[in-house]
């Protein structure tokens, strides 16, 4: 049916007329045709393909549950008492389809049910603009989303709920067609790098207050979205619906898209500067003449390397004796780093206002870029939009915006280990206590066995997050490899953070599992 609104089209299906494909996750590129649940006692088979809800042998995984939880020696464990971390998992990235189909519905509901009895708190749903509103600025489709919120309450869970205002390569779900249209008569409302190449998963900011899209501003495109799901989803806001994710630029995080444009696997390399399109040049040539200096604004470093490049490559990096540390460099990176926090303070300005009086908690991401972060100039961070150094807090000015719209901080990458992680996180994290800004985290891929990262994520968690969400349900995530391994996590948070006498009866657990860079395993997701 549809539901007519004041303003754009909404349509708004009944649950039970929503197209789903009926599949599990298991499809061609998955590598097999069922997975082992995990060794819950019996050792319950899941078969991803074609999988029915009645297959997954719920009563025998609940009896395995309470069975290891009396086995657990609770009783004899002095725990701390402290607020518990909300633990979620994220759905599959293509949870809804790019025809707006719910993929793989059995499996899912399937898995919320296990996840609920592990004793989760929730889970996150990614949302793609270019799902929910495909054809034209005046309509929107939020029929499956709808339907998988229902899902979420159907099980007991509640729901962040992450609102992609970009692309991604993985589903590959662009941006909108009606989008790309626009684009596709003026390129330059994409962002650019220095060889021309475009990065066709998000707008560039320097349109941000620009009628480029058929005669609107893309802020208020992003308004008409914000208002479009507060209204659908009204009656799912507090009781489901407890966080939602605003995307603030490149994969839903908070930087420039400085990675390459076509990134198939894990980037580790310095990146490239974002701003040689026609209106970002236009700003750095004002900013540029308003500074004295009308020749810094002809355009990026010229020095600077590119994408997978060692720093070292050029000039413009180099901790002693490079351009960064100069008066033209203070005045670019400066520059540079403005355009992120004014489109990061537009976009959080625009949801405060529209859920701000809702009963959930507004988020956003802020990436961890702790690639090449023992130089003192930082370069993963520097093109990614975050003037930091070695001498110059970067991350100073972007908490405090979050502290203005009361915003929660997710910082993604919780679970890597290489390249000093630790010291950016610490860093990050302290800005946010000086701003009394609250953080969550989120891992950037499965953990494995025979590596630390779980211990990583463990350490982290401990370290005082409001939230962690673990990424990403999906075949691998259910598979006798990875199950028992989060299953041991699970009940590792649960010894820290309760002991058996704080349990209540049938409670479940004693951990809020609320969850909520790009992951590097395509089976996070279903295939469409």
């Amino acid at each position: 049916m549809e539901v007519s609104l004041s303003g754009p089209k909404v349509i708004v299906a009944k649950l039970k007329d929503t197209k789903v494909k009926k599949l599990g996750f298991s499809a061609p590129g998955f590598g097999h045709n069922g997975s082992n649940f995990g060794d819950l006692g019996r050792q319950c088979r899941v078969n991803w393909v074609g999988l029915k809800a009645n297959q997954l042998r719920l009563k025998a995984i609940r009896a395995e549950i309470a069975v290891e939880k009396n086995q657990t020696p609770f009783r004899n464990e002095k725990v701390q008492s402290q607020t518990p971390v909300e633990l979620l998992v994220g759905l599959p990235l293509d949870t809804v389809s790019k025809t707006n189909t719910i993929n793989h519905e059995k499996a899912i509901s399937a898995g919320l049910r296990a996840l609920k009895l592990m004793g989760a708190y929730g889970v996150e749903l990614p949302v793609f603009w270019a799902v929910a509103q495909p054809n034209s600025p005046d309509e929107f489709d939020w029929s499956p989303y709808l339907a998988v919120a229902d899902m979420a309450r159907c099980a007991g869970l509640h729901l962040r709920v992450s609102l992609h205002l970009n692309g991604c390569h993985r589903p590959n779900v662009l941006l909108p067609g009606w989008v790309l249209q626009a684009a596709d008569a003026d390129p330059d409302i994409l962002f650019k790098d220095k060889s021309g190449a475009l990065h066709k998963d998000c707008l560039s900011f320097a349109v941000d207050e620009l009628p480029v899209l058929h005669g609107r501003k893309p802020v208020e495109v992003f308004e008409s979205l914000f208002r479009s799901f507060s209204s659908t989803f009204k009656d799912y806001f507090g009781s489901t619906i407890t966080e939602i994710t605003v995307s603030l630029g490149a994969n839903g995080e908070l930087r420039y898209p400085s990675f390459p444009p076509t990134t198939d696997s894990e980037f580790t390399g310095v990146g490239e500067f974002q701003c040689y399109d026609k209106y970002s040049l236009s700003q750095l040539k004002q900013a540029a003449e308003s500074a004295g200096n009308p020749l810094w604004g002809l355009g990026g470093p010229h020095d600077a390397p590119k994408y997978n490049e060692s720093p070292n490559n050029s000039n413009f990096f180099k901790d002693h004796g490079g351009s960064w540390d100069t008066p033209y460099g203070n005045f670019f990176l400066s520059w540079y780093s403005q355009q992120l926090v004014n489109h990061g303070d537009r976009l959080l300005s625009i949801a405060s206002n529209v859920f701000g009086d809702l009963p959930v908690q507004l988020s956003a991401k802020v990436p961890l870029l702790h690639h090449w972060h023992e130089m003192r100039s930082r370069p993963a961070e520097l093109t990614a939009g975050f003037y930091n150094s070695a001498d110059r807090d970067g991350y100073g000015a972007v908490t405090e915006i979050f502290a203005k719209y009361s915003c929660m901080m997710i910082i993604p990458g919780m679970d890597e280990l290489g390249s000093n992680p630790e010291s950016l996180l610490h860093q990050i994290k302290q800005a946010c206590e000086r701003h009394g800004v609250q953080v969550s985290g989120e891992n950037s891929a499965l953990v494995k066995q025979g590596t630390d990262n779980l211990g990583k994520i463990k350490e982290n968690v401990q370290a005082g997050l409001k939230a962690f969400t673990y990424q990403r349900m999906g075949a691998d995530f259910f598979s006798p490899e990875h199950w028992p391994l989060f299953r041991e996590f699970v009940r590792g948070m649960e010894r820290r953070q309760l002991g058996a006498d704080d349990l209540p009866e049938g409670s479940g657990g004693g951990v809020s599992l609320s969850a909520g860079s790009e992951a590097g395993n395509d089976r996070e997701m279903q295939a469409a």
